[in-house]
């Protein structure tokens, strides 16, 4: 297993797993089928299709290593990685859900991921906002950068951007009126927020101090608040060498030219 996945024991004011990688090698393997742009294979994989490997130019390889090259701002590199980790944790906890796939450039503008929930009629009843941070100094990350960020979004001020991508998700599913289904939506209803992010430890109490003051930016019930800690030391050096290893899993994945 790629990632696991461990329930936080208080859940009062968020809902929230913490993180922790069993088979670094699965890990790698994952993000480096995903960084040929194979994300939707891997997704199948997940959810336990039997499925062989897909064919892979040098040209898709090339694209790939960039990914996973740190190209002057190692930051920049290990964000992308984290997205991709933060994602696969997404699908293994709600494989029902509609969810964009990771972006493929470094430091892309915009929602870091989107999920999307629709019941029997085909009405959207959920409308989950990603922010994902690797970071060694994560409380000051989700104090002076996350929450600010969440606030926005609950004004209402880019609706406009969020509806965009909820019309294009529901497009892709193969929804029979996208438009219709997004012009239908009580926002303040349906937005929810998912932070995933990066600490040293994951314990009820520095997660408290982690994620003080979600329920205040987001207000409402807990089910609006999601919190995820991957739980990791060294941050730099844990992810070099992953991307050092997703490199060697995606020149093996070559099949063409």
């Amino acid at each position: 297993m790629a990632i696991t996945l461990t329930a936080f024991t208080d859940q009062a004011k968020w809902e929230g797993c913490t993180w922790s990688v069993p088979s670094v090698d699965e890990l790698a393997n994952a993000i480096a089928i995903i960084a040929v742009g194979q994300a939707l294979h891997v997704a199948k994989i997940l959810h336990g299709a039997g499925i062989a490997g897909k064919p892979t130019t040098k040209g898709a390889i090339k694209g790939a290593t960039r990914l996973l090259t740190s190209s002057g701002n190692i930051a920049h590199r290990d964000g992308w990685m984290f997205q991709v980790m933060s994602w696969l944790a997404a699908q293994l906890r709600t494989p029902g859900a509609l969810m964009n796939t990771p972006h493929m450039i470094h430091a892309h503008k915009g929602l870091d991921g989107l999920q999307v929930s629709i019941d029997g009629a085909d009405k959207v009843t959920a409308v989950v906002l990603f922010e994902d941070k690797a970071t060694e100094n994560p409380r000051s990350m989700v104090r002076d950068k996350v929450w600010p960020e969440f606030a926005e979004f609950e004004t209402g001020e880019n609706e406009h951007l969020i509806a965009a991508e909820v019309a294009l998700l529901l497009n892709r599913a193969g929804h029979s009126d996208p438009q219709q289904a997004v012009a239908d939506v009580m926002w303040s209803q349906v937005r929810r927020y998912r932070l995933s992010i990066t600490a040293e430890q994951s314990t009820e109490e520095t997660q408290s101090q982690l994620f003080k003051g979600y329920e205040r930016i987001v207000p409402g019930e807990a089910i609006r608040r999601r919190a995820e800690v991957f739980e990791v030391v060294n941050l730099r050096k844990w992810m070099d060498d992953l991307a050092t290893l997703a490199i060697k899993k995606a020149e093996a994945l070559a099949t063409s030219d």
